[in-house]
């Protein structure tokens, strides 16, 4: 154990129940289950990845106690029947093996359930959505309470049976406990409703009936959202008041924040410190006496050991980071926290694919969720030259795996430096978590003896062809897109003109050109995808007057939900205003015309951004057809943005698959 990180590595005991660290995986859905709601095998090699990295404690995801009235999402666990019993006695069995302890956390969805999922009108505290524009909820009855009381306390039996070290009841994050919980959506009038004690009636009833079913000497965990950070919701201190009521068996409390109406602070925004959330767990501790979980995008080893060494929490939630890299604990503890491959909370493999459009669970920055670093025990079987173009994430990733199968690599960057378009856009304040990608990419890059990168160099195709290459790899990116609009290509980043690009903007913010404070100032943003509303998110704390202009009907557009609700919140609070259906006509040096509804009218500015996404940019990829053209052992592959420009994801994930390539030539 390192001497600087022993809080971390400290046991923990709870009952019968020991920890053999302070790290705890906490419970996030995946889309892995079963259509039957059964545990897949692919989702006990997921958890099994985690276990295998040192994890302390895993907390599975949400298991539906009553499905399907109580379900949520489309290949939700099950645990309301004993048939469910013998999958999940495998995974606690595989997890043990590890020294890992293994919890599952119990759920009701109430109204966040989805009839078009369940054939069922979704059931609360009262006929209020989960949402703005949910579906509208039937409120539950008595004797229909009392039945689901019953359901957690059959499925907390079925955990224990199943092998599992503990349980944590989920009355936190807009589900059924929560809606009874939270005066937003309980309007109730009986015994359940009005006062905290009566709001909080059913999680104690909850609570009780999970206990009497599991004995004295089993850990229950009560998952709460101390802050629901919404007005008219409960605050902090309303938390701290309704605990009183049922926290009782509560052996451990998981001290979490946010409703599905504050997602990003529920699932962090990127913006969020380290931390940033564990005033909330030391104020529940202090008040009860209790140990508590707290989380919040700790991605940084020195954060965890700094929040347990002043006492502010006994157990360190991790989850986004444990998709990130399973391998965080033993590389805390064993190794070079350099090679940590921290998560850049950008929630878009995870949260935007499983809650926005219902995907199993991906990761930006790891393309092996499930399989973890397997690949690297397939070695080459004959000796093979890489070449890469381009060293921005997505040629990084393809290098860095060439070059730990065996491969000879080389990486060519015309820039001084590595990092491509990743390490650009982390200049912006608010992106600076993005850096983390790019730096442990370079850091895996100089590690590997037998990847050779150059810098400050042009690909040139005579200096290919001396690296006598097997496999040449094109990541060479993108560019800003500027379509040939009136005046544009004339006043873009020209003197005299007040017209920029995402690219003179991060110029900018690195010299600290911009006041801190902007009052006064227009700001008016062409283009409403994801790079415009990075500039919106700089711009608009300033106290600028900002405008955003979108072709579509929607701004934002297919950005991921947390970051989606993260943006609206911001673009209400400082007055942006939103212009969708607007089309830029003309590009002039201190004002945009645009037309909206058919009429034509003049945007003045005294900064004016035009952010019509990316384009791919391949400046050498024909050269190097035509000069490797006649030989067939040589294969050329075009990856990441030079191909189309889209997401780090799927640069990364391209990365990877050069092993693919590999292994259709025969060098695997």
């Amino acid at each position: 154990m390192k001497k600087e990180y022993r809080h971390i590595f400290e046991p923990f005991t709870v009952r019968r129940m020991t920890l053999k660290n302070r790290i705890m995986m906490t419970p996030m859905g995946t889309n892995y289950g079963e259509q039957s709601g059964e545990m897949s095998f692919l989702h006990i090699n997921y958890y099994e990845q985690r276990a295998k990295g040192g994890t302390g404690l895993i907390m599975v995801e949400n298991a539906s106690v009553d499905s399907p009235e109580g379900s949520n999402g489309t290949t939700q666990l099950r645990i309301d029947h004993d048939n469910y019993i013998p999958r999940l006695f495998k995974l606690t069995e595989t997890i043990h093996k590890h020294g890992t302890c293994i919890g599952i956390q119990l759920n009701h969805a109430g109204a966040s359930a989805q009839s078009a999922r369940t054939n069922m009108q979704p059931v609360s505290a009262s006929d209020i959505p989960s949402k703005e524009g949910g579906e509208i909820p039937r409120p539950l009855e008595k004797d229909e309470i009392m039945r689901i009381v019953k359901k957690y306390g059959e499925a907390a039996k079925r955990a224990q049976t199943a092998g599992f070290d503990c349980v944590e009841i989920h009355a936190g994050h807009s589900y059924l406990l929560s809606q009874f919980l939270s005066p937003l959506t309980n309007k109730r009038t009986d015994e359940f409703g009005g006062s905290a004690e009566n709001r909080a009636r059913f999680a104690r009833l909850v609570m009780e009936e999970v206990r009497r079913q599991v004995g004295p000497f089993f850990p229950i965990f009560l998952r709460i959202s101390a802050d629901e950070f919404l007005e008219g919701g409960n605050t902090l201190d309303d938390c701290l008041d309704y605990l009183q009521y049922i926290q009782e068996e509560a052996d451990v409390i998981d001290v979490s924040c946010g409703l599905n109406g504050s997602i990003q602070y529920q699932i962090d925004s990127n913006h969020f410190p380290d931390g940033w959330r564990s005033y909330m767990a030391k104020a529940v501790k202090e008040r009860y006496n209790k140990p508590c979980v707290t989380m919040g995008n700790i991605r940084d080893p020195h954060v965890a050991e700094d929040i347990l060494a002043r006492g502010d929490a006994d157990l360190i939630g991790i989850g986004r980071g444990l998709i990130a890299d399973p391998e965080w604990v033993n590389k805390v503890e064993f190794g070079d926290v350099c090679d940590i491959r921290k998560c850049i909370s950008c929630n878009i493999g995870c949260a935007g694919n499983r809650i926005g459009i219902n995907r199993p669970i991906r990761c930006t920055i790891n393309p092996a969720v499930a399989e973890g670093e397997d690949y690297k025990k397939h070695q080459i079987t004959k000796p093979c030259n890489v070449v890469v173009v381009g060293g921005g994430t997505a040629g990084m990733e393809a290098a860095c795996t060439a070059a730990e199968v065996g491969c000879t690599t080389f990486l060519i960057e015309k820039k001084p430096y590595l990092g491509g378009l990743a390490a650009e856009i982390s200049k912006i304040p608010d992106k600076k978590r993005l850096s983390d990608f790019p730096n442990y990419m370079i850091h895996r890059t100089n590690k590997l003896r037998n990847l050779f990168s150059f810098t400050n160099m042009e690909a040139d195709v005579n200096f290919i062809k001396n690296l006598k290459p097997n496999l040449i790899v094109n990541a060479t990116g993108s560019s800003p897109l500027l379509p040939p609009i009136t005046g544009l290509h004339e006043n873009l980043g020209r003197e005299g003109s007040k017209v920029y690009s995402i690219l003179d903007m991060i110029e900018h913010v690195n010299n600290n050109d911009y006041p801190e404070d902007m009052t006064g100032k227009k700001v008016v943003v062409i283009g409403g995808g994801a790079v415009g509303l990075d500039v919106v998110e700089y711009f608009a704390p300033r106290g600028a007057d900002v405008s955003i202009v979108e072709m579509m009907p929607v701004i934002g557009n297919g950005i991921d939900p947390v970051s989606k609700v993260d943006i609206n919140t911001l673009m209400k609070k400082y007055n942006v205003k939103q212009m969708p259906n607007t089309a830029l006509k003309e590009v002039r040096p201190d004002n945009f015309l645009v037309e909206v509804n058919g009429e034509q009218k003049e945007l003045p500015f005294d900064y004016g951004f035009v952010c019509l996404g990316m384009k791919a940019e391949h400046p050498v990829l024909q050269q190097i057809r035509e000069a490797f053209e006649d030989d067939d052992s040589i294969e050329i592959v075009n990856i990441g943005d030079s191909v189309r420009a889209r997401r780090i994801i799927d640069g990364t994930e391209e990365g990877r698959n050069i092993l693919n390539t590999l292994s259709k030539r025969g060098y695997l």
